[in-house]
């Protein structure tokens, strides 16, 4: 029996195993071996040369993903973000291949790629489907676009679930520590009601851990465990966008609500143009850019064009931006803005910047 067979056969039973406590153990070694299956699929493709990847070059400041049914209007927001053109037609799968546009928000260049619509088996290769799911794993945001006709967003998700792709996630806080011998163990900084020690030496056999510490700093799941274990997830901010608004009436609205209401999508009008700039701001205030401005030693500050960099970036990040000789020669900077104690505090590089501080970095000099 093949891998996809094997996974096939577990998922079925899955579904046929009735969940409550007394099954719990046995469910979650079904799910760590369908993990550990396809953690041993990708390595066989890699190393048969079959791979599953697809090159976008980057560029600007960030890059989103426009991800979506097909026929959603994704191409036509594309062009009302950017100004880019791409093909666009009333009859699914018109854009078939990646479209890049370049967005302008407040400084920053935010690189937007409209891609062929995902289908139901993209995760398996339907519709290219795995083509888009290598661009959307390898953005920063993924902008998810439906309409009044697609409001399943469930099957979206899990398409990027099985692309190991976390959407409005972050990374469990479990730390796991392999030892040469001792067995598995776990302890834990909270209280566990989702999770036991049986329940986690029964997913990490299926991954062959035999010797382990696990630290829970979180009351996280059995699913969370896993992928921290697999450790091939990446997590991944979303913006939700319910397209062709001005096709819906009232009360298609108020289903759509309650349909999308994990979701609070913003409702959009690409052909007309209508609620294109509370996207822009979405997307960029997901991306959570920062601006800096440098101020050289002894002048005024440019706040013509600021740096841009992610929230919760440190001086060391804004010492990459800026030309060798500047970065090499760093000895300290002086900061005005939300992040210094008092104007002109002189920091290091691990001082953690806010939005608009301003910043002289001091060199050695000879």
């Amino acid at each position: 029996m093949g891998i996809e067979e094997q996974i096939t056969e577990i998922e079925d039973e899955i579904r046929r195993t009735q969940k409550n406590k007394a099954t719990e153990g046995h469910i979650g070694r079904l799910r760590a071996k369908i993990a550990a299956l396809k953690i041993e699929r990708e390595k066989r493709a890699k190393g048969g040369g079959g791979g599953v990847g697809y090159a976008v070059r980057k560029s600007g400041h960030a890059t989103v993903a426009l991800v979506g049914y097909p026929s959603v209007g994704k191409s036509t927001l594309l062009t009302r973000l950017t100004g880019a053109a791409s093909e666009a037609a009333a009859y699914e799968f018109t854009t078939t291949t990646i479209i890049p546009g370049m967005l302008s928000w407040h400084g920053a260049n935010i690189q937007i790629l409209d891609m062929p619509g995902l289908v139901k088996g993209a995760s398996q290769g339907r519709g290219r489907g795995r083509v888009v799911l290598s661009v959307a794993r390898a953005s920063d945001l993924i902008l998810f676009v439906l309409d009044g006709e697609h409001l399943e967003y469930r099957s979206l998700i899990k398409e990027l679930e099985n692309a190991n792709i976390r959407v409005n996630q972050r990374p469990p806080n479990i730390s796991i520590t392999k030892l040469e011998k001792g067995g598995v163990q776990v302890e834990s900084t909270v209280r566990l009601t989702r999770m036991n020690s049986e329940l986690a030496f029964t997913v990490c056999r299926e991954f062959g851990m035999h010797n382990a510490l696990i630290i829970f700093r979180e009351d996280a799941t059995m699913d969370q465990l896993i992928d921290v274990i697999a450790g091939n997830r990446v997590y991944i901010p979303a913006v939700w966008v319910l397209n062709k608004a001005d096709l819906i009436d009232k009360a298609g609205k108020k289903l759509a609500q309650e349909k999308l209401a994990g979701c609070k999508p913003l409702f959009v009008s690409a052909s007309k143009g209508e609620g294109i700039e509370e996207v822009k701001d979405a997307v960029g205030e997901a991306l959570a850019f920062i601006r800096i401005y440098m101020k050289p030693q002894g002048k005024g500050a440019d706040m013509s064009e600021p740096l841009i960099l992610r929230r919760g970036s440190p001086i060391r990040e804004m010492l990459r931006r800026l030309p060798p000789d500047v970065s090499g020669a760093f000895k300290a900077a002086q900061v005005w803005g939300r992040s210094a104690r008092f104007p002109g505090q002189t920091v290091g590089r691990d001082h953690i910047l806010q939005d608009q501080d301003v910043v002289t970095v001091l060199v050695r000099r000879g």
